[in-house]
């Protein structure tokens, strides 16, 4: 196309306007054209905030009257005259790319994938009652003599909905976002469909009247499937750029928004549909695809140009329409245009009315409030606009005012952005669906008191700083007192019509709780704690099982929809069954029979397995031959010959196997596959010999050549090749299977635990708190059930992957470490991002990591308790005294109530351990009187020591632990290890009281240690946090200034001041100053406030943990036991 409007005639001017430059076109005033609309469109947004509709109609307007001048005047001509030679195409291809990319990266794929069929079947059914309606209304009141193609091709265009502006109100009225999503994803199905369809008419010139039905349906067929297959690998390319170690942000602002366009560009050069394949693009990609925080950059660039695309997109045509005769614009030009206003609402009205059994299909909230709302969404917009060129390109009679297409368009998109924008809300507001409901008031109240308690323990901190005792605090508190107001809240007269249900509750809840775990499955994406591609089918699992009412996703949800391995473990069965094993029997030499031992060294040897696959592999060129009726019939009695002499192979092959194996031959698959071929074969040829006897014979005829396609058996053996090839390929993705699924399970232990974090801010009663805490404890329970047995079916898997994990922890940390050196000038600049490419270059590194590690040998499994700190001395220590033990499925390791006979550390396998609720050493007298006599479950496998605190105590077992599994332990008997006690005293009995006290406070007060550093070597080394010992009676002073946390792991105490009892696990509150105990035995952990390292080095507390291992006395502060 030469111009914006494609002209066939060169008679006829090919200028909007109707006259062209007699003059030098100096192209730069139109750069400084596109650069007075950029600004003046930054402006109007800087002024007017809120409202888009009102910046692209006083940007249209303006670009109707720069049109109205470059009309009359040559020096505002010469500006906008480049603009008019531009075919309207370039502009099409210039512009829409990005704003369709866009549109598809904000649609959630997991949920469009769960409703896909209604959402294609919304796409359709709107399309084509709007494509039917529209063109209707058109053809009968239009007055500009529009021939049949053009209203067509007029109402096709104003059948697209935005799919950016459609959606725009809904996100700030509280819509539900699966509504937005299925609106989105509707009208991306609409763009495109009719890109496609405009496609095939910009690729053949004829008449709708023209058209074929094949040709259609193949070049639809073609695009459709060709531009998802294109877009697909296209974004498979985009997420290996994104999540290379070494890009930095420039580089991938670059790369996505230059493949972007070349996608789009290589999409239309083959002939299919760019917008399609971006289409696909955008829905593969997600918050996982990019690096943290690089998507926040990413989205805010591209936003940053479809913003500025669409200010110039309707100035520019504002233009256009302003450089046209006016003669044109009458007064029914306005009527006209408010009658397809009109018709497009009431399309959308009655188009939702049609679709609304699919909405509630797709969702149990569907109800008619949400198909009024829904029904304000069919917005026109830019890809209207961009088309709207076309209906007179592609139309086969040319009208006289062509840019009347666009004036209808651009009117319509203008009246329906700002018009159903307005009732959108209006409707949304008036028939409450703005209205927060009051589970969610209730949540985001919790929220709001929990961050004012955040607050104010962060004053009571600082009241405590000498450098702050002249601040006013009571002004302090007033500035800082949150007073949030719930935006649409809902209230109501009767409290008992405004209490909500269980059943509200529940799934209010549920929300939030799928939102929680969501975010913890992003979060240990980004942390490389989770695989990309075990977080992606978490969130899709989350997203797919919250739609579901009343339902909590489970461990066996996930694995339900993950189908994790059950075809690959059959294949591999099938496989091994059909595996070729040459079992070489025992033979008795006879000695004098020559012959039979030359048979035997021919059957056993390789190279006749080799002569085998040969002679199959020979003969596909004459079965090639014999299949070919022509070249068959040229060559009959040459076939015959071969097909003697490779029967005679295959015979003598069988025969010389059952001369050695006799009866054992019929016991091998293979063997009998063989001979089956043989008998087959000597029928067949005696059916050739009697053909050729009796030729007339049509009954032995057909027979013959019946039997001579059963010839295609004998190349049934080359599978032998295959089968240990396809074995080892079956157990390769088996293992990967059984990884990923133990990385899922793994982030969805994780995900349970950082929901129990927070389950309390978002219960709305205490009933509901214990509700979703026995969920989460279940689900996690069962997850952890999961973890052992895929540990047990697989250890070696299980084994590599923990290691990979464990080196990624470990650099992570580093890379942490080498950040905070840097932010601190510690490390120069330029050193710190050549160690930063260093650690990177490691993290990469594990992508070739193997993925199975043989299992250590039981006495390494000793370096692996924490207590003995991999010392040798220790660990040689019990090496001598350790051993081995096995127990079966279901045998009882323990019982409650039984003395302790030792410590049990699992080598593999899993346990079960059920019992009552702990004591904590706490007397019967000072126990609730109103304890729950449910039974706790808990799961212990590889790694895990059972009986610690018993044998330390001394005392009876306190639970039953059964073996899940086969199980193998290394026990260390109860004597052994005080033996190891009085060797190695006092440090090794206070360091396993360490490692309890540790595991207890992260196990009851996370949250509240969220920010501790409590590695148990950094509390050995640097007295990050000690134990303390209180028998009964005995008194400790608490120093809230060095004193962070005083928490009781075992025992009770009680406040001398207050006679306040705290009974373990418990944190002492910061107003208790000295605290007695009231057990036969008070273990505290104490989390220091000040950091270690002004208090004392490294090499001073490790001088005094030697001399008090030499030096054995009384009364030894926790601070003395540090090792």
């Amino acid at each position: 196309m030469n111009s914006f409007w494609s002209q066939k005639d060169d008679k006829k001017p090919d200028l909007l306007c109707g006259k062209p430059a007699d003059y030098l076109v100096q192209k730069e005033y139109f750069t400084l054209l596109v650069c007075f609309i950029v600004v003046w469109g930054g402006l109007l947004r800087t002024y007017i905030k809120n409202s888009d509709v009102l910046v692209l109609t006083v940007l249209s307007l303006s670009g109707f009257v720069i049109g109205r001048l470059a009309y009359d005047f040559i020096e505002v001509h010469q500006a906008v005259y480049p603009l008019l030679r531009t075919p309207s195409f370039s502009l099409y291809s210039f512009f829409l790319p990005l704003i369709i990319f866009m549109a598809a990266l904000d649609v959630d794929c997991y949920v469009l994938k769960n409703i896909f069929w209604q959402v294609l079947s919304t796409g359709l059914i709107s399309f084509f009652i709007a494509f039917i309606i529209i063109g209707y209304i058109v053809l009968v009141f239009n007055k500009s003599s529009w021939d049949l193609q053009s209203c067509l091709l007029f109402s096709i265009t104003l059948s697209i909905i935005d799919p950016i502006h459609s959606v725009a109100s809904m996100k700030t009225i509280g819509i539900s976002k699966m509504y937005i999503d299925v609106i989105k994803g509707e009208s991306l199905i609409i763009c495109g469909f009719i890109s496609i369809f405009f496609g095939i008419f910009r690729s053949n010139s004829i008449p709708i009247s023209r058209f074929t039905e094949l040709p259609v349906i193949m070049g639809l067929t073609v695009a459709i499937f060709g531009s998802i297959i294109f877009g697909y690998w296209c974004a498979k390319i985009i997420k290996f750029i994104l999540t290379d170690l070494f890009s930095n942000v420039l580089t991938d602002i670059i790369l996505c928004f230059s493949m972007v366009y070349m996608t789009f560009y290589i999409v239309e050069f083959l002939g299919m549909s760019g917008v399609v394949a971006l289409v696909t693009v955008g829905l593969n990609l997600d918050s996982l695809t990019f690096k943290p925080k690089i998507k926040f950059i990413i989205t805010k660039f591209l936003t940053m140009f479809s913003s500025v695309y669409q200010h110039l997109i309707y100035t520019f045509f504002g233009i256009v329409i302003g450089c046209g005769e006016t003669k044109y614009y009458t007064f029914y030009t306005i009527v006209f245009t408010f009658i397809l206003f009109t018709t497009v609402t009431l399309t959308r009205l009655f188009t939702i009315f049609l679709v609304s059994p699919i909405l509630m299909y797709s969702s149990y909230e569907y109800n008619w409030r949400c198909g009024v709302v829904i029904t304000c969404s069919g917005i026109r917009g830019v890809v209207s606009l961009l088309l709207a060129p076309d209906i007179y390109n592609l139309s086969e009679e040319k009208v006289d005012a062509p840019q009347m297409f666009i004036f209808y368009v651009q009117a319509i998109s203008l009246l329906t952005m700002g018009i159903n924008s307005y009732l959108m809300i209006w409707s949304a507001k008036t028939l409450g669906l703005c209205a927060i409901s009051l589970p969610r008031q209730m949540a985001m109240k919790n929220v709001s008191q929990h961050i004012q308690e955040i607050i104010q323990n962060t004053i009571t901190l600082s009241k405590t700083e000498k450098v702050l005792t002249n601040v006013n605090w009571t002004f302090v508190e007033e500035k800082t007192k949150i007073e949030y107001i719930i935006p649409f809240s809902c209230t109501s007269s009767n409290d008992k019509e405004a209490s909500p249900t269980d059943e509200v509750l529940t799934e209010e809840a549920k929300l939030h709780m799928a939102v929680i775990q969501m975010s913890s499955f992003e979060k240990q994406c980004n942390d490389g704690i989770l695989e990309a591609e075990a977080a992606h089918i978490l969130i899709g699992a989350t997203k797919s099982y919250y739609l579901i009412q009343g339902k909590f996703m489970s461990i066996y949800d996930v694995s339900t929809y993950v189908k994790a391995r059950n075809w690959l473990v059959k294949f591999k069965k099938l496989l091994t069954f059909l595996e070729y094993r040459k079992e070489k029997i025992p033979f008795l030499l006879p000695g004098t029979n020559k012959f039979l031992i030359f048979v035997y060294h021919i059957v056993f040897s390789e190279e006749f397995e080799y002569a085998g696959h040969i002679i199959t592999f020979m003969y596909i060129y004459p079965m090639i031959i014999h299949m070919w009726p022509m070249a068959r019939e040229l060559n009959v009695s040459a076939l015959i010959s071969i097909n003697y002499y490779f029967m005679f192979l295959y015979v003598l092959q069988s025969a010389l196997k059952i001369i050695i194996w006799k009866r054992i031959y019929f016991q091998q698959p293979w063997n009998t596959l063989e001979f089956l071929i043989v008998v087959i074969g000597i029928v067949d040829v005696f059916c050739v010999y009697f053909v050729r006897l009796r030729p007339n014979n049509l009954v032995l005829i057909q027979f013959t050549v019946i039997i001579g396609y059963f010839r295609i058996i004998r190349f049934i053996p080359m599978l032998k090749i295959l089968i240990p090839i396809l074995k080892d390929i079956a157990d390769v993705q088996i293992k990967k299977r059984l990884s990923l699924m133990y990385s899922i399970t793994k982030g969805y232990v994780k995900s349970q635990e950082d929901a129990k974090l927070l389950v309390k801010q978002i219960s709305s009663c205490e009933s509901m708190y214990q509700k979703l805490y026995q969920i989460l404890e279940t689900n996690k329970r069962d997850a952890i059930k999961e973890l052992g047995l895929i540990e047990h079916e697989c250890r070696d898997v299980v084994i590599a992957l923990k290691t990979k994990q464990a080196i990624r922890n470990v650099i992570s940390k580093a890379l942490k470490n080498l950040t905070f050196l840097c932010s601190r000038g510690i490390i120069d600049k330029y050193e710190g991002i050549e160690m930063n490419k260093v650690l990177l270059t490691k993290i990469k590194a594990l992508n070739n990591f193997p993925m199975a590690i043989p299992p250590l040998t039981p006495d390494k499994y000793l370096h692996n308790i924490i207590w003995l700190e991999n010392k040798d001395v220790l660990i040689e220590f019990f090496k001598e005294r350790a051993k081995l033990t096995y127990f079966d499925y279901g045998d009882v390791i323990c019982k409650e109530g039984e003395m302790s006979q030792g410590i049990y550390l699992i080598i593999s396998g899993m346990a079960i351990l059920h019992c009552s609720p702990p004591t904590f050493g706490i007397e019967s007298s000072l126990r609730p009187a109103a304890e729950t006599k449910t039974m706790f479950t808990e799961y212990c496998t590889s790694g895990d020591i059972i009986g610690e605190l018993s044998c330390l105590l001394k005392c009876e077992i306190e639970y039953t632990a059964i073996c899940e599994t086969i199980l193998e332990a290394c026990f260390i008997s109860l004597e052994d290890l005080y033996e190891g006690f009085d060797v190695f005293w006092p440090s090794l009995e206070y360091k396993i009281w360490l490692k309890l006290a540790l595991s207890t406070a992260y196990q009851y007060f996370e949250s509240s240690l969220i920010d501790e550093d409590l590695k148990f070597q950094k509390c050995v080394l640097f007295n990050h946090a000690y134990v303390e010992t209180l028998s009964s009676y005995n008194e400790m002073t608490i120093d809230n200034m060095t004193m962070k946390f005083v928490i009781i792991v075992y025992g009770s105490v009680i406040d001398t001041k207050t006679e306040e009892t705290y009974l373990a696990p418990c944190i002492i509150p910061k107003t208790c100053e000295q605290v007695q105990g009231t057990s036969d035995l008070t273990k505290l952990l104490i989390i220091q406030a000040s950091e270690p390292s002004k208090n004392n080095n490294a090499t001073n507390v490790m001088a005094s943990v030697d001399s008090s291992l030499q030096r054995p006395r009384e009364n030894i502060s926790g601070r003395e036991k540090m090792t």
